[in-house]
């Protein structure tokens, strides 16, 4: 029967449910269930397990007041267990049977053995607050234990009536769950084991043993407060559970139809447009193409408008050099935008070397400001 009691208790952990745990929050619990008590053997004088008290199936009950942090679950018990003894037996002339002395053997016997335990609890959870969760754990405290046991010949002085308070330790296992939002219900296992208990027996003889046993019990849990559920805030500011659908938003009216657009005469951009080239080349660099391309979008809003081109270089070559450098420049740009739609009739060019410098310099300098072509559009742009 113990063998089955401990089997349910660990089956227990995969197929019963586990309470609601509330982080952050004080719970307060009930239990209660059978229990089965080992074979408590007592030493007598010096004689080791001299007799063996075997108890009937009983019962374990208590109470719990714990804090929630999270994983880790703190609890103070108090509870209470209790069996009937069945026969006293032993192998040795030990045990007063009747009036006339000590027989051996095994006998029916009368009373019970009972264990009354304050506990602190550490206990480990496993799984979601809100569904199934198992926990592990243990604790330490003290416990009184009672043992009044005596065969059931009434001629008999007894064996033992008589009871001692010591160091006591228990392992939990189990599982719960949310009954309703404060209500918890569920299942565990309790092995309880005490320290050594010192008894003296009707006949004055220094008696020990000590106490052990498996409990399955039902448990009912009541959580106060803890952390508030996570809320989420609607469009129109309301606060609503996680798992609670906002309303929806309402349409908005369309909007009223644009007002009609304002048509103007395209303005044409007569420029000047500048491309700017490297020391001694005439090559189109990115940058310059960049700006020709405005400079060619722009031509078509001026119509059928002339093109201007004037080459300029710096004044670091010779000056004959540099007007052919600057023609080279003027022509280069005008292959470029009249490849991109700019009629070639309408484009007209002047190689000004290093005659008109945008930026002043000594004869021999090289300055990038003066090594261009400038672009200009409209009446008075061609030649």
């Amino acid at each position: 029967m113990r063998k089955l009691v401990i089997g349910m208790a660990l089956a227990s952990t995969a197929i019963a449910s586990p309470s609601l745990a509330r982080d952050g929050a004080w719970y307060v619990e009930l239990n209660g269930g059978p229990m089965i008590v080992e074979d408590i053997e007592f030493d007598v004088g010096a004689i080791d397990n001299a007799v063996t008290v075997d108890t009937k199936k009983g019962y374990d009950f208590g109470g719990i007041v714990g804090y929630d942090f999270g994983f880790i679950r703190l609890e103070a018990e108090g509870s209470y267990r209790s069996a009937d003894i069945d026969t006293l037996s032993s192998a040795t002339a030990l045990l007063p049977t009747s009036a006339v002395g000590d027989v051996s053997g095994t006998y029916t016997a009368g009373g019970d053995a009972n264990v009354l335990s304050f506990m602190l609890n550490a206990m480990a959870d496993f799984g979601p607050d809100d569904g199934l969760q198992g926990f592990v754990g243990g604790g330490v405290g003290v416990a009184r234990t009672k043992i009044d046991g005596a065969t059931v010949d009434l001629s008999s002085p007894g064996f033992l009536d008589d009871s001692d308070t010591g160091f006591a330790w228990q392992l939990l296992a189990g599982v719960r769950a949310p009954l309703t939002e404060t209500i918890d219900v569920g299942l565990k296992y309790r092995f309880f084991n005490t320290a050594t208990n010192d008894f003296v027996d009707a006949r004055g003889r220094d008696v020990s043993g000590k106490w052990r046993s498996h409990s399955l019990l039902g448990t009912i849990g009541f959580n106060f407060g803890g952390a508030p559920a996570p809320m989420q805030t609607c469009w129109d500011g309301t606060q609503l559970p996680m798992d609670a659908t906002c309303p929806a938003r309402p349409v908005p009216p369309p909007p009223p139809p644009p007002p009609p657009p304002v048509v103007t005469a395209p303005v044409c951009n007569k420029g000047p447009y500048i491309v700017f080239f490297e020391w001694d080349r005439s090559d189109i660099t990115p940058e310059a193409a960049t700006i020709l391309n405005n400079a060619v979008s722009a031509y078509a809003n001026c119509g059928s408008a002339a093109v201007m081109l004037a080459g300029h270089a710096d004044r670091s070559g010779a000056t004959t050099y540099n007007v052919g450098l600057s023609q080279r420049r003027a022509d280069a740009v005008r292959s470029y935008m009249s490849a991109r739609g700019v009629p070639d009739t309408r484009i007209s060019s002047e190689a000004f070397g290093e005659s008109q410098p945008r930026v002043p310099t000594a004869d021999g300098v090289r300055e990038l400001q003066n090594r261009r072509v400038e672009i200009t559009y409209g009446p008075g742009s061609g030649m």
